[in-house]
């Protein structure tokens, strides 16, 4: 009798594991579901109406009606697909990410944002909390395991709702539940997201701190009207598009070799760069269209401005991390039909800027902003967690400068996307705006 028994827990626990093996995720769970399967986000705001108001206004429920997203899927990712049949499968999966529902719903590709379709709901309540585990081995490519219904998990246990189900998921604390998405491997299998896979190479993982620690900080508060108070994970997901978040990313310490020069001299300056905050790379994500540059200059004893290029280091693909005058981003002809393309300006930023960016390449080695139609990697030259970066600048004195002080500022930038690319596509500006990093400054005596 009792080996019975052992053996129907035996099968039992087996047939699970299997069951949960075999449930779909990534692309093969397009169309597996339907919409009405997920709730709205309205029907959270009752019980949740603080969570909901921070969702709100979070980059999470605009994934999808976001202006530039839509511009980057519709204009160039969906028509690629129309030229180029193998990237089809690839505009259908940017909405894994972008909105869920629709994906697992086979609405691909979705409605536009401006119909108003349940797609507009982009990363909704329902979607993460309904996400049981991921697929494979290492999370990327909208690899989450989704099941919809009325249980729902979150990270404490023991709480009860009137209105579902609630189970703690030890999953969901996990930094790989966020690499689900935070990971993206394309077609020629380049990793061209990884922001999950430089934390998990970095110091912070080694602490056990996750993504949530930063991106949802918990405050003292209340999760739902009828809970008691403790700490809370606010629901604001801030990163690159928070001003907030990206401000004193890298700390900027500036210092010349000399603090009196005579005016026929040189000036060298050393700008010290220290990413003291980011668990990741930064820039992150969506690398192929952030920039962030260091933009130095001096201002005379008569207040005349100069500005100052970098000194070059020598490193191999470096010609890609200096500004300069140079066409880029020729293969938006192939999705624009416009086979004599010439490209747009690589940078956008003032010629001889030092740019922290990790360049990508389409089959014909040109850079790209189309991370599908990337097929090689350049150099990396971000900035990993807590990593000091030093540049040098030597500068020969005008014949013509006055005595006096010689003021000098550094100041660091950071964009969202290469103004040159967003102005060819009418992108709003606010996406191509330079948000200020950090800046530091010094000073140097100039006499006869």
């Amino acid at each position: 009798m009792k080996n019975s028994i052992l053996s129907v827990i035996i099968l039992f626990c087996l047939s699970t594991l299997i069951f949960s093996q075999d449930l779909p995720g990534g692309e093969e769970a397009l169309g597996t579901k339907k919409y009405e399967q997920y709730e709205k986000p309205e029907a959270c705001k009752s019980c949740h109406p603080d969570i909901y108001q921070q969702w709100t206004q979070a980059m999470m429920s605009q994934a999808y009606t976001h202006h530039w997203d839509e511009i980057e899927y519709f204009d160039l990712a969906v028509e690629h697909g129309k030229v180029d049949p193998k990237f089809a499968p690839v505009a259908d999966g940017c909405n894994g990410c972008h909105t869920p529902i629709a994906f697992l719903s086979g609405d691909v590709p979705p409605p536009r944002p401006s119909e108003n379709s349940r797609a507009n709901e982009s990363v909704s309540c329902d979607v993460c909390h309904t996400i049981k585990s991921f697929k494979g081995d290492e999370p990327f490519n909208f690899s989450y395991i989704s099941q919809p219904g009325r249980l729902k998990w979150g990270n404490k246990p023991g709480l009860t709702s009137p209105h579902h189900d609630t189970e703690e998921s030890d999953f969901m604390k996990q930094a790989e539940f966020c690499g689900n998405c935070h990971n993206e491997k394309d077609p020629f299998g380049i990793w061209v997201k990884s922001t999950h896979l430089e934390w998990k190479e970095g110091p912070y993982a080694k602490q056990g701190v996750p993504c949530h620690q930063c991106h949802m900080p918990k405050a003292w508060g209340k999760n739902a009207t009828m809970a008691e108070k403790s700490m809370v994970s606010q629901h604001l997901f801030h990163g690159g598009h928070d001003a907030g978040k990206v401000a004193g990313t890298i700390e900027l310490r500036m210092h010349p070799e000399e603090r009196e020069v005579e005016y026929d001299g040189t000036i060298v300056l050393k700008v010290q760069l220290f990413n003291g905050k980011t668990g990741h790379k930064f820039p992150t994500g969506s690398v192929e269209d952030r920039i962030v540059w260091l933009h130095v200059t001096a201002t005379d004893a008569n207040g005349k401005e100069y500005h100052l290029p970098v000194d070059k280091k020598g490193f191999d693909g470096e010609e890609y991390t200096i500004a300069a005058d140079v066409l880029a981003y020729q293969d938006m002809g192939i999705p624009k039909r416009d086979p004599n393309f010439k490209g747009v300006q690589r940078d956008g930023v003032p010629f001889g800027d030092r740019i922290f960016r990790m360049p990508y390449f389409d089959p014909q080695g040109r850079m790209t902003i189309m991370q599908w139609n990337t097929a090689s990697l350049g150099v990396d030259y971000r900035f990993g967690p807590r990593e000091t970066k030093i540049e040098t600048f030597s500068w020969v004195l005008p014949g013509d400068i006055p005595e006096g002080k010689v003021n000098f500022k550094a100041k660091l930038f950071y964009q969202l996307l290469v103004k040159p690319v967003g102005d060819y596509l009418g992108v709003p500006e606010e996406e191509t705006t330079p948000i200020l990093v950090n800046s530091a400054s010094t000073w140097v005596e100039i006499y006869e």
